[in-house]
């Protein structure tokens, strides 16, 4: 294996005047000054210049392999993001869902189990709901895991690639894990006080887990996102409540919406996923909290991609947020075009092999991107 360098990476083709420009331009977007989309597209196929380091790529798949050194992680993962070259509003970008969709459960205390290949949770007891506490624990491994991996990250890049917040989950998500879906269902109409009691729980523990693993990479990282890529130079994520497909307007109203505001009150900027047509009953109520910025629309298995959601799109930008799309270039001008509003999208990043850079380009510079 290569020695790894100190500082910068010698082989990720993305300079620091690059980051200037990509802060700059998500500066104008989140203030409403950018005239054009952000479309961010990393072309993959670059010769990274140095053999492909032994260790597996770090996945849902591979990450309970303790055996695996963090340094060598990262240096796959360098490896790996030498190979793109980034264009457009393209930056060098590590997304830290690999622990898990709703890694907080495994942070305080449940079972991450990946032998499947991918990543779920389980409580490790059946409790009743009233003798039910989520506690935080300093040494949990899992959680210590990610912060040695940011440290390396850090340690490694030294800025020059933004690594994500891992995928923390929802508080009612997080809560299914230990009151799996059926059993949470029935405390919203049973046990509201305790519920309520463990969202306070849950929402603090978040928050605490954001702050922290956020500082392990203070002052390297270049800024802040979470799995869906969208650049932020001050403190923001993506939340959500997959949980709420399955509850009414009522039930939203009282224990979905309150802790979502209260969040973006704690952040600086969020979005919204909105995942599946179950959760479009509760979009009037997402657009009508004042500290958010965006919906991420996700129309889910089976149905039409998001070219075809005109009226949710509109809903969206009458209401003043911003949105993100990912179904290429198609959609991205589809919902350009339904609501009149190019500078409130964000494509989120896609690939495409290096053979098509000239037509990439070309596309690129419809949107006045160069």
């Amino acid at each position: 294996m290569l020695p790894v360098c100190l500082g910068v990476s010698m082989s990720i083709d993305f300079a620091p005047s690059r980051w200037q420009q990509i802060k700059q331009t998500y500066r104008r977007w989140w203030a409403d000054e950018l005239d054009r989309p952000i479309v961010p597209v990393e072309l993959v196929g670059r010769d990274p210049a140095r053999p492909q380091p032994a260790a597996p790529l770090l996945s849902q798949a591979t990450c309970a392999d303790w055996s695996i050194p963090v340094a060598d992680l990262v240096d796959r993962i360098d490896w790996e993001l030498s190979r793109r070259i980034y264009i457009g509003d393209a930056f060098p970008y590590f997304n830290l869902d690999c622990f898990g969709p709703g890694v907080m459960a495994a942070f305080v205390g449940a079972k991450l189990d990946n032998s499947t290949g991918r990543v779920w949770f389980h409580a490790p007891a059946e409790l009743p709901i009233a003798d039910l506490h989520l506690t935080y624990d300093p040494e949990n491994i899992w959680l210590c895991r990610v912060k040695d991996l940011c440290r390396e990250m850090m340690r490694r890049w030294q800025g020059q690639v933004l690594v994500s917040l891992p995928d923390l989950g929802g508080t009612l998500d997080v809560l299914s894990t230990f009151r799996p879906s059926e059993q949470l269902l029935l405390d919203l109409y049973d046990e509201p006080e305790h519920v309520h009691r463990l969202l306070k729980e849950t929402h603090d523990l978040w928050h605490r887990l954001y702050r922290e693993i956020a500082e392990t990479m203070a002052p390297h990282n270049p800024g802040y996102t979470s799995w869906c890529g969208i650049y932020s130079d001050q403190p923001y994520y993506m939340l959500q409540c997959d949980f709420s497909y399955m509850i009414g307007s009522d039930m939203f109203a009282e224990f979905v919406a309150p802790e979502l505001a209260s969040s973006t009150q704690r952040l600086r900027r969020a979005f919204y996923h909105l995942d599946g047509i179950g959760q479009l009953r509760h979009l009037d109520q997402v657009l009508a909290i004042p500290g958010l910025n965006g919906v991420q629309w996700v129309p889910g298995d089976g149905q039409p991609n998001t070219a075809h959601w005109p009226d949710v799109y509109r809903r969206i930008i009458a209401a003043g947020k911003k949105t993100q799309t990912w179904d290429g270039f198609d959609a991205l001008d589809a919902i350009i075009a339904q609501t009149g509003a190019p500078g409130s999208v964000q494509h989120r990043v896609f690939a495409r092999p290096i053979a098509e850079e000239a037509a990439v380009r070309a596309r690129l510079r419809t949107y006045g991107i160069e």
